[in-house]
């Protein structure tokens, strides 16, 4: 039988209200955790000025390969993350590593769930 930790565990990660700045700097923290469908050199560009961005990439939460940081941003970002329980308790707890993290909701499912995440910095000035 295979335990999570031998299988994919994704959770795809949903940032919208923030620039892509603060964007990169979520990602590149969960970088530093799990591998993700995005590439090392990849930075969050907006496509079109002027309406709203959203931007999302999937990260495989099974296999962690270092420690998050705290991160500092410039201003709140929402989060969503959607994805099995257990991975995405997993994703929201390296989160909480690295930025001050409040839940604002939670969906439920039969096996998937969905949460919504508030981000701010979590390095002190």
């Amino acid at each position: 039988m295979n335990t999570a930790q031998e299988r994919e565990e994704p959770v795809v990660v949903t940032l919208t209200g923030c620039s892509s700045e603060d964007a990169d700097a979520v990602f590149r923290a969960l970088g530093r955790s799990y591998s993700s469908d995005r590439a090392a050199h990849e930075t969050p560009r907006y496509v079109s000025e002027g309406h709203a961005t959203v931007w999302t990439t999937t990260f495989d939460v099974a296999r962690p390969r270092g420690t998050p940081e705290p991160v500092r941003l410039a201003a709140p970002v929402t989060a969503e993350l959607q994805g099995g329980y257990w991975a995405v308790d997993r994703m929201a707890a390296a989160l909480a590593t690295s930025f001050d993290v409040r839940q604002e909701g939670m969906d439920a499912g039969d096996q998937e769930k969905d949460v919504q995440l508030h981000l701010e910095s979590g390095v002190r000035p």
